[in-house]
């Protein structure tokens, strides 16, 4: 019997902000480290979750905010390729998506030349 997968939305505009901007929590209220420690985290900790995050309609990205969300979940703990296959990017600027999944990627290659 295969168990109910659970899908998981966060909508950036809706339920975070439409100015996503920083990477950490002190360069202001939406930044980076703050959508990964109350959304991302949270949503991946439930295992029977798939996380489908969309990303349009806010009025920008900069890179800070996506690495330190998405990237910084490897130095959370979590393995590339979990990420990538619990991960569901939606958005019209397919170049945003493989940019956030390099930012996972890259990660990993940073923590292999640091050790």
């Amino acid at each position: 019997m295969n168990p109910i997968v659970k899908e998981k939305i966060i909508n950036i505009q809706r339920d975070f902000s439409r100015y996503p901007a920083g990477r950490y929590r002190s360069d202001g209220p939406y930044n980076g480290e703050r959508f990964r420690d109350d959304f991302l985290i949270p949503a991946l900790n439930n295992k029977a979750d798939n996380i489908r995050i969309e990303l349009d309609g806010v009025r920008g990205y900069n890179s800070s905010f996506l690495d330190e969300a998405f990237g910084g979940l490897v130095n959370c703990g979590f393995p590339v390729k979990e990420l990538l296959e619990r991960l569901q990017f939606i958005s019209q600027d397919k170049s945003l998506i493989e940019e956030i999944k390099g930012y996972i990627k890259d990660r990993v290659s940073i923590a292999i030349q640091t050790t």
